[in-house]
């Protein structure tokens, strides 16, 4: 067996060669998150921040992973002209993968605005010839993993990759903030060396992929019109209603996310450590719940779990507003563990309830122009949002809107600020509107085998009285809590028409 052997496809894949397959997918999935962990995030905005970027260079920060998707428009160019997923998944990572050093290089840099130059460039071309590892890697494993398999190997992947993705985090959080006691150099080194730490996993990442078998791409009965393939998600009525739903979600969600860590290190005045254990505690929520979320959508549907994922996700975002009245208080930190312990449990069913829809709604054999579009349309609109958001930025954060209350008696009169919103807090609120309005966009969705939402309700009522009748026995509270994880099995072979 040759070298270049490893990377050709096979006309079948046998269960022994998918179950070893998918174990270095589970390798390269903990290395890719540890390497985005590491790269992307918290410390990227920290190490920003630390170069002296301002709130427009932050929202161009996170919005360059999202725009950088655009390049899967080439992606689908080679990979229709190629056929070689996994080559061209490989060859890519070991272009992109160095990048990682151009960003730690920026530390060596005394000069603010050419540091953040270089950290600019190494990101924008890290994410942009990425987009193209993403288009192969996406169309390889759903034509790789059986779709009866794919949702449960897919949950068990993603706890694989948050439990280390956590520790990774924590790991590299005390790390900088304990740099400044080894006395060995400014805390931007600290920072090079996590991405240098970074890159290596994800050379490792590119290394494992090796190993996964690829099966062959149908050979086109024709030859193949680009054109034709671009359009031909657009032309699908359900999956441009998928889209829709996915850009406007992303927009409003992105909108805000990326700057709860600049909410927390600037405005809430919180160390690292601090911001990371946060994150941690969100990752360790959506650890817990991920698998159990695959276990609903195999069992009821996708729409199902975005349906009370997204909902509890937009509610986490308005909470932020609550982190400060009008500075930060003593509730702020039980308040920010909620915040992102449910936010953790909302992401793992979101995340894991849209990537394996848009899976299910891609035909056979058209996925990678399918998935391809998908991520297009959610890289712009989620690439839009937090740069405008950084343009608005110096805006709202010198303005106010606050309510004040007064009460007055006989004896004495007390004037009190009821509701006050600055600064980020107008994010917040715009977001979580907009993703009101993604949710009804959902609702347009049709997904093969999901149950009416009459069904759902009335099973609902169902528990809801049998809760009540025994409220104060234990059984009562068990009733209570199984929803929603035990719906999906108790509803499982009901059919929609079927009365209770």
């Amino acid at each position: 067996m040759t070298l270049w052997s490893k990377f050709d496809p096979q006309d079948a894949v046998s269960a022994a060669e998918l179950e070893r397959g998918q174990r270095w997918l589970l390798r390269s999935g903990i290395a890719g998150k540890v390497m985005d962990t590491l790269a992307v995030g918290a410390f990227m905005t920290a190490f920003a921040l630390e170069l002296g970027a301002g709130y427009a260079f932050i929202g161009m920060l996170a919005a360059i992973p999202h725009l950088g998707n655009i390049g899967q428009i080439v992606g689908v160019t080679i990979i229709e002209r190629m056929r070689r997923r996994k080559a061209i998944c490989i060859g890519f990572g070991m272009l992109v993968r160095p990048m990682l050093l151009v960003v730690a290089a920026a530390a060596l840099i005394p000069n603010a605005p050419f540091a953040l130059g270089l950290v600019m460039l190494g990101l924008t071309i890290r994410y942009l010839f990425g987009s193209v590892i993403l288009c192969s890697w996406n169309s390889w494993i759903r034509d790789l993993v059986p779709e009866g398999q794919r949702t449960d190997f897919l949950a068990r992947r993603l706890r694989g990759m948050m439990f280390f993705g956590m520790i990774a985090t924590l790991c590299a959080a005390a790390f900088i903030d304990h740099w400044p006691k080894f006395q060995l150099g400014s805390e931007r080194m600290g920072y090079a060396i996590v991405f240098v730490v970074a890159f290596l996993c994800g050379a490792y990442n590119t290394y494992a992929l090796r190993h996964v078998p690829e099966r062959r791409m149908a050979d086109p009965e024709a030859s193949v019109d680009l054109w034709e393939v671009y359009r031909k998600p657009f032309r699908d009525v359900n999956f441009r209603r998928l889209m829709m739903f996915l850009g406007t979600w992303n927009f409003a969600v992105n909108l805000a996310v990326p700057f709860f860590t600049v909410h927390m290190l600037v405005r809430l005045g919180f160390d690292l450590l601090p911001v990371t254990l946060f994150a941690i505690s969100s990752q360790l929520a959506n650890i817990l719940v991920i698998r159990r979320w695959g276990r609903v959508a195999d069992r009821y549907s996708n729409k199902f779990v975005l349906r009370v994922c997204a909902p509890l996700f937009l509610m986490c975002i308005f909470a932020w507003i609550f982190t400060t009245m009008p500075e930060r208080h003593d509730y702020t930190v039980a308040l920010l563990i909620a915040i992102h312990v449910l936010t953790g449990i909302a992401s793992a069913g979101v995340g894991l309830a849209s990537s394996n829809l848009s899976m299910k709604l891609a035909p056979m054999g058209e996925a990678t122009s399918y998935l391809s579009a998908n991520s297009i349309v959610n890289s712009i609109s989620a690439g839009l949002a937090p740069v405008l958001g950084g343009l608005l930025a110096d805006f709202f954060i010198s303005r106010r809107f606050s309510v004040v209350a007064q009460w007055a008696t006989p004896e004495f009169e007390k004037t009190f600020e009821a509701l006050r919103i600055e600064q980020w807090d107008f994010f917040f609120i715009s977001a979580a509107i907009l993703g009101l309005y993604s949710l009804h966009r959902l609702s347009h969705v049709r997904e093969e085998g999901e149950v009416e939402e009459r069904a759902v309700l009335e099973e609902m009522l169902r528990s809801a009285r049998a809760g009540l009748q025994t409220f104060s026995t234990v059984a009562g509270l068990r009733q209570i809590t199984e929803f929603p994880f035990d719906l999906g099995r108790r509803l499982r072979g009901k059919k929609p028409d079927d009365k209770p």
